[in-house]
């Protein structure tokens, strides 16, 4: 590491080069000291920027997760709420598209029966994207409603997510019919009938 390079150029070009690796060697291969090799650094310069593999994995996810909150689009407001939360959810999709395989790999690395340690920062990290979904699709209801969009939007991103992971089709485009589809229980929801 150079004395001048910014903390967050570091980090970025250490997950950039962890992806690159694991697109060819897949994730479960991937090794912080070839990651180091990689990047032209000392191992001691990634581990003081990432403990261990799974943490460069939390790194990338967190760019799409970053990603969901853009500006909104004219007239989003007034767009249905399954129409918003689509918009939304897609972008965390799209952030990761490029690297599809390579984040599933990731996913299922957390899965391991031998990573409980992983599994209860996972259902964290799923309820703080599910809570960026209802921000940034301006969800804004309470009590019970809310319990409900909470509850149901999970369940939707799991099995999108599911979808999403065998879909080939250019752009994704299963994978956007899939998750309207699965939204349309939102609309009637917020329109019909709040919950109380």
């Amino acid at each position: 590491m150079t004395d001048r390079e910014d903390p967050q150029s570091l980090r970025d070009r250490i997950v950039d080069a962890a992806i690159d690796l694991a697109e060819q060697e897949g994730w479960e291969d991937l090794r912080l000291r070839k990651v180091a090799e990689r990047c032209g650094m000392a191992l001691t310069d990634v581990l003081s920027e990432f403990r261990d593999i799974d943490a460069v994995a939390n790194a990338w996810f967190e760019r799409a997760l970053a990603a969901m909150p853009q500006a909104p689009d004219p007239g989003f407001a007034g767009r249905p709420a399954g129409e918003r939360v689509h918009g939304v959810m897609m972008r965390w999709f799209d952030a990761n598209a490029t690297h599809r395989r390579v984040t599933g790999e990731m996913i299922r690395t957390k899965l391991y029966a031998s990573h409980p340690h992983h599994w209860v920062p996972m259902v964290f990290n799923l309820s703080r994207l599910i809570h960026w979904v209802r921000e940034a699709a301006m969800l804004d209801a309470g009590g019970r409603q809310r319990q409900a969009e909470e509850i149901g939007l999970t369940l939707v991103f799991l099995r999108t997510l599911r979808e999403w992971l065998r879909d080939g089709t250019p752009g994704h485009e299963h994978t956007r019919r899939y998750l309207a589809r699965r939204l349309v229980w939102l609309n009637c929801l917020t329109r019909e009938g709040r919950l109380r």
